[in-house]
């Protein structure tokens, strides 16, 4: 054979896997294992290169690994090699102090035995020793200062040279040490994706920074299993007595132990002092026990001192845009920080810098996105006043023509009314007085000519003496009609009264029912409309009356569009009716009099459905056929009431029980419309 080194030959052996007739001296065994632990990046890798090292050195049959969970006290079965033993001997999990395993892993002391067959400890698995001549069983804890962390097991076929089993039992405790390395350095693996992978969820579901930060801290506390964990904010301030720029450090957000002291808020001087360097060069900051004369100096030790702690652990992190802060991890005791765990916090902090870039681009995104729709609503907004200026405009033009029209109309049928009225007093004497004087010629000469008696027959003297009294009646009535006619339109139109002053309402509902009394009269197809009238006791209301006459005829037309519309579609004999209200009432609670007035104006019309009624006073909506309606009307009542009167338009409708307008306005009006 070749006298190459066993480490050689076992890696030969490892790489092709064939056996070979060679033991070496006790110094290879430390050797290869040694190159085991070197070599082994993972668990499983470790423990197979342990078997395999075994099984070649002390002739191993089996070899078995259970490491401890110390959260459950039990032990799981990472890896055998060699034959598989029986369940009952090397179980996959046991509870700690259960089988021989379990009590192995819970007094953490070996047991060893050279008559396996007869070991009452073994009896469930007496069949499969004999089958493989096994005469020998080793169990040995694997312990890390005074914890243990696993156990091992060895069958043999024969019994082994105990010179070989005293220095295996020397090298056990290495082995130890690095199953827990590995085994830590999987745990935090662990730990490690777990935490990037809550991270990335909160990144994805919310991108809310206060929210991944905080979860962070939590975590990562959670995972070094550590007495407190910060989050250390850093930027430049700008002093602007002198424009000097100074470093502004304050933890932000903190997960710790109920005792312990927080540390929320703004660094000191000498904390920010004690870290400023850190955080500027980005470098890792290491203190295992700050109470070592060599640990750190003075100032910082004071620094970790009023912060209750022995042990901290600094990591900055820096985002692309510029933003420094850092994750701080602190134990009050002394505490050894692996590179397993640095590196851990190391990916945590990457991926936090990339949460706060992209929570940052997210905040501006959405500031963008609603300063873009803020301006959206406001352009609505612009477009949808612009409307309505529009539409008061081209309306109040309308009315201001209609005004001026009503009222030159009134003045140029005023004074020829005027005229026949007070002429038709004086030719009712004349003819009265020509009546008389016919009847004294008639009294006097009984007996006229025949010329005469003929034309008094012709003529019929005594009826036209009747009829010319019902005449001149007539012609009275009919001028007083003309001239309230007038005296109506002049009321609507109000042009001399353009500044707010104290009105009769009565009068301003009766002169709008003039000019509509046409419309309320029967005529063709279509029925008289009721009248009805409740008027309360008002006193005079300061309004303008004109815009108010204005409303008032909107409602009624409307009232009286709906009530004839019922009585042609659903051809009934049901007289159309309107009834009008007025009161007064108090809203101001410290008022001693009626301080508003109320004006309900109720049809019984057919109603309508609530989704109509909802949208009655937006401009331009209407539900008349096009041509007969621009949907102006109500819209510009409701703002001559809200906003020129400061009172409110209310409509109640329900179909098939008509409408009610209910208008409240105040008697005194505050102040002037705009």
């Amino acid at each position: 054979m070749s006298p190459c080194p066993a480490s050689k030959r076992l890696a030969l052996k490892y790489a092709v896997g064939e056996p070979f007739e060679f033991r070496s001296n006790v110094s290879d065994l430390n050797l290869e294992i040694g190159l085991a632990i070197a070599q082994s990046s993972t668990l499983p890798d470790l423990l197979t290169r342990y078997g395999q090292v075994l099984e070649y050195y002390l002739e191993t049959v089996s070899v078995g690994f259970w490491t401890v969970n110390s959260q459950t006290n039990t032990l799981t079965l990472q890896s055998t090699w060699g034959v598989v033993p029986p369940s009952q001997t090397c179980p996959s999990s046991v509870s700690l102090g259960i089988s021989i395993i379990g009590l192995v892993g819970l007094n953490q002391q070996p047991y060893v035995t050279t008559t396996a067959h007869q070991d009452i400890c073994l009896t469930g698995a007496q069949a499969w020793l004999k089958e493989h001549g096994i005469q020998a069983f080793g169990a040995y804890p694997l312990v890390v200062g005074q914890v243990g962390v696993g156990v091992v097991a060895l069958f043999y076929q024969e019994i082994p040279d105990p010179q070989w089993l005293e220095h295996f039992q020397t090298l056990v405790p290495v082995m130890a040490a690095a199953l827990d390395r590995l085994e830590l350095q999987r745990e935090l693996h662990s730990r490690r994706e777990g935490i990037l992978l809550r991270l990335a969820s909160h990144i994805r579901t919310s991108l809310d920074l206060d929210t991944i930060l905080r979860v962070t801290v939590e975590d990562i506390r959670e995972m070094l299993d550590i007495d407190r964990c910060n989050f250390l904010w850093c930027w430049n301030h700008t002093d602007p007595s002198n424009n000097e720029i100074q470093i502004i450090l304050a933890i932000t957000h903190e997960s710790k132990e109920p005792d312990m002291e927080s540390l929320l808020g703004e660094c000191s001087s000498a904390q920010t002092a004690a870290l400023r360097d850190t955080m500027l060069k980005l470098k890792n900051w290491v203190v295992e026990d700050s109470r070592s004369e060599d640990a750190v100096e003075p100032v910082l030790r004071k620094v970790l001192d009023d912060w209750g702690v022995q042990s901290m652990l600094v990591v900055p992190l820096e985002t692309r845009s510029g933003q420094l802060g850092a994750i701080i991890c602190h134990q009050r005791q002394v505490r050894s920080w692996n590179a397993a765990e640095i590196e851990v916090l190391q990916s945590v902090t990457d991926h936090v810098a990339i949460a706060m870039e992209q929570a940052d681009l997210y905040a501006q995104t959405r500031a963008t996105a609603l300063a873009a729709q803020t301006q959206a609503q406001q352009l609505q907004e612009a477009l949808k006043n612009l409307q309505q200026t529009q539409s008061q405009l081209v309306q109040s033009e309308k009315m201001s023509s209609l005004g001026q029209l009503v009222a030159g109309v009134a003045h140029e049928i005023n004074n020829p009314v005027n005229f026949i009225a007070g002429n038709v007093q004086y030719a009712q004497e004349y003819v009265t007085d020509l009546m008389h004087l016919v009847e004294l010629y008639g009294t006097h000469y009984p007996n006229p000519i025949d010329e005469i008696q003929n034309y008094i027959d012709d003529i019929d003297l005594e009826f036209l003496k009747e009829d010319c009294a019902k005449m001149f009646k007539s012609m009275k009535m009919g001028t007083e009609r003309i001239r309230n006619i007038v005296l109506s339109l002049r009321n609507f139109s109000r042009l001399d009264e353009a500044e707010v002053k104290p009105v009769d309402i009565h009068e301003g509902i009766e002169s709008t029912l003039v000019i509509l009394e046409n419309r309320t009269k029967a005529h063709g197809s279509h029925q008289a409309i009721e009248l009805v009238r409740h008027y309360g006791t008002l006193p005079p209301v300061e309004c303008l009356a004109g815009q108010l006459n204005q409303v008032l005829m909107n409602i009624f037309s409307n009232a009286i569009d709906a009530v004839q519309e019922k009585a042609t579609q659903t051809d009934t004999d049901q007289l159309g009716q309107i009834t009008i209200t007025t009161e007064t009432f108090h809203r101001n609670a410290y008022s001693t009099e009626p301080d508003w007035v109320r004006i309900k104006i109720k049809d019984n019309a057919r109603g309508m459905p609530e989704s109509v009624r909802k949208r009655i006073f937006d401009p331009f909506f209407t539900t008349k056929p096009v041509g007969q309606g621009t949907g102006l009307g109500l819209s510009i009542s409701y703002q001559i009431v809200t906003d020129k009167h400061h009172g409110v338009l209310h409509c109640e409708s329900e179909e098939g029980q008509g409408t009610e307008f209910s208008i409240e306005i105040p008697v005194h009006l505050k102040l002037s419309p705009s």
